[in-house]
């Protein structure tokens, strides 16, 4: 019979060891993706009513069981206008931080990016964006904290033993590079509604993947399809439906789902509040509902994970908390996107 934190130790081991039998290769996600633009799409950057923007998301998984996955993702852009017409630039940085397992398997992300908007209508809304992202991974692990057969004698455990692991070394540093490209626009009654559709390819330069300096073991290329659609139901409503497709290696991942949104007070243009709620699904893995609320240049969002795939037996249904908050500014310059008729947008 197995009880208390041995019952704990059992199922955190379970769920790992599924969790890496059925995600090798796969990149750290989020489920409130959208919350994260340039790791869906590097030309999503700059595509936001707005001259900057500055978003964090973190996500704390399966910590009713072990102290499992802590992610956190920061992202700032800031967009400018180029040349005379309606083109527009947008530069960024996306930051990401993974720390996972009991030795601690940490990883850091530092990923400038750049995208290009060009402008395809004098009449309305309607860019062509073409991205790029790349920058530095590194990787470490707590080598004190490994436990390996040759420690175990007939005894049990003596961690006095050597583990055995004598080409393992603790941390790597490689470089990483993505492009992506993707269509903005506006449509229906006084252009009211916005769509975008992208698609990305990460990891084109096959970064390094192994603490045993074996260059034979690569990150796999991931593809990814985004869509996104909002339409005004009316002054005060609008409902907004985001999805992603994801390829990478054998692994595929689609999530996707909806938000409505209800503007509170009594000025459409200057709502006091914005309340959206809907709900988010993870195919075969995990539902997600999702509450945001905007006031004035900021907003926050609140999800949790509920566990619907092979992990449910083990976690109970529990899955990933995450937290979300993002401000948007205008800088109030003479070539302020705020003065502009025509910019990317959704």
């Amino acid at each position: 019979m197995i009880t208390g934190c041995s019952y704990k130790r059992f199922l955190a081991g379970f769920i790992c060891s599924l969790f890496l039998l059925n995600a090798k290769g796969q990149d750290i996600h989020f489920s409130q993706f959208f919350e994260a633009p340039l790791l869906r799409n590097p030309s999503l950057a700059g595509i936001y009513t707005g001259d900057y923007r500055i978003q964090g998301v973190y996500r704390d998984q399966w910590n009713s069981i072990t102290n499992a996955y802590r992610t956190g993702s920061l992202n700032a852009e800031y967009k400018m206008p180029v040349g005379v017409g309606n083109d527009f630039i947008t530069t960024g940085i996306q930051a990401l931080f993974d720390k996972a397992g009991t030795v601690g398997l940490t990883t850091t992300h530092v990923l400038p990016a750049l995208n290009y908007h060009k402008s395809l209508s004098n009449e309305k809304t309607m860019y062509l964006s073409l991205g790029f992202m790349g920058g530095l991974i590194r990787k470490s692990i707590d080598i004190t904290k490994i436990t390996t057969d040759n420690q175990y004698n007939g005894g049990g455990y003596d961690g006095s033993l050597p583990t055995g692991e004598t080409m393992l070394t603790p941390n790597y540093t490689t470089w990483d590079a993505s492009v992506g490209m993707s269509f903005n626009t506006t449509f229906g009654p006084d252009q009211g509604n916005s769509l975008f559709i992208g698609g990305a390819y990460h990891h084109l330069n096959r970064p390094k993947n192994s603490f045993y300096r074996n260059r034979s073991i690569e990150l796999n290329a991931k593809y990814v399809a985004s869509v996104g659609v909002k339409w005004s139901l009316d002054d005060f409503s609008a409902f907004t439906l985001q999805a992603d497709h994801s390829v990478q290696g054998n692994y595929t991942e689609t999530i996707g789902g909806a938000l409505y949104s209800y503007k509170l007070g009594n000025d459409m243009d200057n709502p006091l509040y914005t309340v959206s709620g809907g709900l988010f699904l993870r195919w075969k893995d995990a539902l997600v509902p999702v509450l945001k609320i905007e006031w004035a240049n900021l907003a926050a969002a609140l999800s949790y994970d509920v566990n619907v795939s092979q992990l449910k037996t083990a976690s109970m249904g529990q899955g990933g908390f995450e937290l979300s908050i993002s401000y948007i500014g205008f800088l109030h310059r003479d070539n302020s996107s705020e003065y502009k008729m025509l910019c990317p947008k959704f």
